[in-house]
């Protein structure tokens, strides 16, 4: 754990400067275009480049060191934030320029991701994994408050400038820490790393290897299932991704906003220390990760049930503190029933799969929305007199709030539903 607490730490400045980097590009898009459309295509150019090479980058961190692989991607990382730092200071940044520095940038986090998770295998004993695990999502709740809070205080007085010198001094952090530390040395050697290497050859491998790790899953029908219930997961949260803000806008002002995605963060980090000391048993894991699916669900469902700024707040808590404790099980369940020297692939293919749903149910949320349940919701709507608009109220943002409750409710059920199924119930009994 001391050597895991290192790279942790070093992490931890290196998310922070991203964060900041980000909320800082996200600032400048809209600033120069004012445009939703700009926006939303700012976002897709990060989740769609690791959606298409996740499956090959997985295989071949399983191929490489995982410290080295970490450590180029950092120093590759370094050079993006020092072009986007000299073309700021030189001029104004381009559109264009953002969207390819994101497009990079994804592709070196979709080595680097799979190769931490996969070297805190090596790092951690296995009755340590809980506390790794709630660590890793505690970071990931520290960067989603800090990261924007700090650069939206500062940004104005130092500029975008200011704030990639920051992110650059974090990624030196985060590089010092792991050259000054010694693991995950090549895990997975076969004779065939002695050929030499050729384009037909390299193809052969990498696909044969990307297989491998779909085939590891296939065998493995626990995991298949619970595959598949995280993709369900995946997409229901999608919905709730692009439709949190207009919800939340129809009921409050933007500053009111501002403090409820606060709150998240704070609920995050709450259910990630929970996470963190937690002492797992393999009796209860499938059912904690059911359980907490159940409470999101919950919370999805009550955030929207009703136009009440306080119904906002608690459904707010209640789904981020068990956001760290569905992921952070379910990373456990994976270090723990996949064969060390395929897991790389496997945190690559899986994590490819199940972000897939997201940017695709982003695309149906925002139509189904504002052209069929919002005019259903309206206070002149067909709906509007029935029972539902009864419960539910009416007006603006009455719709959304209507698909969020269908939304929570389905995944409420798909986890009850799951909780009774004899393959996901044989994961839970494995040791």
């Amino acid at each position: 754990m001391s050597i895991f607490r290192i790279i942790w730490l070093g992490q931890l400045f290196y998310l922070i400067g991203i964060s900041m980097t980000s909320f800082a590009l996200n600032i400048s898009v809209f600033r120069q275009t004012g445009s939703a459309t700009q926006f939303a295509l700012l976002m897709l150019t990060c989740t769609i480049p690791p959606i298409i090479i996740s499956p090959v980058a997985g295989t071949l961190v399983d191929k490489w060191d995982r410290r080295m692989t970490m450590i180029i991607a950092h120093i590759l990382m370094g050079f993006l934030t020092l072009s986007l730092l000299v073309i700021a200071t030189i001029g104004q940044i381009e559109i264009w320029q953002i969207y390819l520095i994101n497009i990079f940038a994804s592709i070196i986090g979709t080595f680097s991701n799979p190769a931490y998770k996969a070297a805190i295998t090596s790092l951690v004993p296995p009755e340590d994994l809980s506390r790794a695990s709630g660590m890793v999502q505690l970071s990931m709740g520290i960067q989603q408050i800090v990261g924007p809070l700090i650069a939206g205080a500062i940004l104005d007085a130092i500029h975008l400038q200011g704030i990639l010198t920051i992110d650059f001094l974090g990624l030196l952090i985060a590089l010092t820490t792991l050259i000054s530390v010694k693991f995950g040395e090549k895990i997975h050697q076969t004779e065939e790393n002695n050929y030499q290497p050729s384009i037909s050859f390299l193809w052969h491998v990498l696909w044969r290897d990307v297989t491998d790790g779909w085939t590891y899953l296939i065998k493995c029908p626990g995991l298949t299932s619970l595959v598949i219930i995280l993709i369900v997961y995946q997409f229901s949260i999608g919905f709730v991704t692009v439709l949190f803000y207009p919800l939340a806008l129809s009921l409050t002002t933007p500053s009111e906003l501002g403090k409820i995605v606060f709150l998240s963060g704070i609920s995050m980090i709450l259910g990630s220390l929970l996470m963190s000391i937690w002492k797992y048993q393999w009796q209860n894991l499938i059912t904690t990760i059911l359980i907490a699916m159940s409470l999101s669900g919950m919370a999805i469902a009550i955030g929207g049930s009703r136009p009440s700024l306080l119904q906002m707040y608690i459904g707010t808590i209640l789904f981020f503190f068990n956001t760290p404790l569905i992921n952070g099980m379910i990373q456990i369940l994976f270090q723990t029933r996949v064969a060390e020297n395929l897991q790389g692939r496997v945190f690559a293919l899986t994590g490819a799969i199940s972000s897939a749903a997201i940017p695709l149910a982003s695309i149906i949320a925002a139509p189904l929305s504002d052209y069929v349940f919002e005019p259903l919701m309206g206070f002149d709507g067909n709906w509007s007199k029935a029972l539902i608009g009864q419960l539910i109220g009416t007006g603006p943002g009455r719709g959304t709030g209507l698909l969020f409750v269908i939304v929570g409710c389905f995944i409420t059920t798909t986890a009850i539903i799951a909780s009774q199924h004899p393959k996901i119930r044989q994961l839970e009994l494995a040791e």
